[in-house]
C-alpha cells in the first residue's frame, strides 16, 4: 500500500476574518497554525503534504513552512485557479472566486498517486484524528464501493463566541458510517444553546453532541475519479442556478456517493478541540488556548527545530 499523503486547502482568503489567516502567526514562535497541524501530521505518519494554493500565494507560503515543517515532510504545490474548468466550460462574468473544496482537491491530482487526507489550512484539529485517519488510510481499499472516512467532531467543541459559523452536521448508522450530511450556514450557540437559522428569523436548536464535519476527510485515490466525473456535472446546474456563488464542496459530493450507493464513508469521532480563526476576534483565544496546550507539554515550546 502506498502511504497516505495529507492535502493542506490554503487558497481561501479568509473574507469574514478580513485577510490571508493562513498565513497569520499564531504564536510567539511565528508560527501558524498549520504548523500544529503538520507537527500532529508528522507524528502519525505522514511523510508528504501538497499545499494547495493560489498562485499568488506561494512566495509567502514556502517562506513560512518550508524552513520549519518542510525539514521534517516533504512539501509540493499545486494551485487553485478559478480559470481551471473542464473542456466546454468558462467563467461567467462576475465571478471572483474558485469553485470549492472539491475544485482545491482536485487541483491536487497530479500530486498523490494513493490514498489521501484533507483538511483546512486555517483549522486546528488536535493530533487524535490525524492518528484516525492515517491509521485508516494506511488499509483503506475499495471494493464494489469507494472507501472513504471522515474525522467527525463534536458540535460542542467546534463553535467560535464571535458569530456564526457553517457546518456540515452528519448522522450515523449503528456501524458508524454516514448516512447524511446537512448544511447548516449560519450556527451558533445563542440563549444558552446551540441553533441554526435558514432565515434569520427561525431557530431550530441542534444539540451539543452532534457530529459535524471539518473537513477532514480520508480518501483512496479513486475519489479523484469521482470529482473529475462530477465537476462538470455540477456545473452544468451551478452556472444556471448561482453561477457567481455556487461552491463544488466536498460534504455534498460525499453525501451524494453516499446516496448513490458508490462510496462508504467511516465516521471517526474525536473529542478533541477545535480550534479556528474564523473572525479577527478569535485570534486572542486561539493563540491562548495554544499557548496552554505548550504549556501542558502537549508541544514543544518551539515546534521545528
Amino acid at each position: 500500500m502506498k502511504k497516505p499523503v495529507l492535502i493542506v486547502m490554503a487558497a481561501g482568503m479568509g473574507s469574514r476574518y478580513g485577510g490571508l489567516k493562513q498565513i497569520d502567526p499564531i504564536s510567539d514562535q511565528g508560527e501558524i497554525i498549520i504548523d500544529f497541524s503538520l507537527y500532529d501530521a508528522v507524528a502519525a505518519g505522514f511523510e508528504k503534504t501538497v499545499f494547495v494554493i493560489k498562485p499568488e500565494m506561494e512566495k509567502d507560503v514556502r517562506a513560512l513552512v518550508e524552513g520549519g515543517a518542510g525539514k521534517h515532510i516533504e512539501i509540493e504545490y499545486a494551485f487553485q485557479k478559478l480559470t481551471d474548468l473542464p473542456e466546454g466550460f468558462s467563467v461567467p462574468p462576475g465571478r471572483v472566486k474558485p469553485w470549492g473544496t472539491c475544485q482545491a482537491v482536485l487541483s491536487a491530482k497530479d500530486a498523490v498517486d494513493g490514498p489521501f487526507a484533507v483538511i483546512n489550512a486555517d483549522d486546528f484539529y488536535g493530533a487524535h484524528g490525524f492518528r484516525l485517519i492515517y491509521d485508516y488510510l494506511l488499509s483503506a481499499e475499495d471494493d464494489d464501493k469507494g472507501r472513504y472516512a471522515m474525522v467527525g467532531y463534536f458540535l460542542r467543541n467546534t463553535l467560535t463566541e464571535h458569530g456564526s459559523v457553517a457546518r456540515g452536521v452528519c448522522e450515523a448508522d449503528e456501524n458508524g458510517y454516514l448516512t447524511k450530511v446537512d448544511e447548516r450556514l449560519k450556527i451558533m450557540r445563542r440563549n444558552g444553546e446551540i441553533a441554526y437559522t435558514e432565515d434569520d428569523e427561525t431557530w431550530v436548536s441542534v444539540p451539543e453532541d452532534s457530529v459535524v464535519s471539518m473537513n477532514f476527510w480520508g480518501f483512496t485515490k479513486s475519489f479523484m475519479d469521482e470529482l473529475t466525473r462530477g465537476f462538470p456535472e455540477f456545473l452544468k446546474s451551478a452556472l444556471v442556478e448561482n453561477p457567481l456563488k455556487s461552491e463544488y464542496l466536498l460534504p455534498k459530493e460525499a453525501d451524494s456517493l453516499i446516496k448513490n450507493g458508490k462510496a462508504t464513508v467511516k465516521v471517526l469521532n474525536t473529542d478533541d478541540r477545535w480550534y479556528g480563526v474564523t473572525y479577527k476576534e478569535d485570534k486572542a483565544p486561539v493563540v491562548a488556548a495554544l499557548q496552554s496546550l505548550k504549556d501542558r507539554g502537549i508541544y514543544p515550546e518551539k515546534l521545528w527545530r
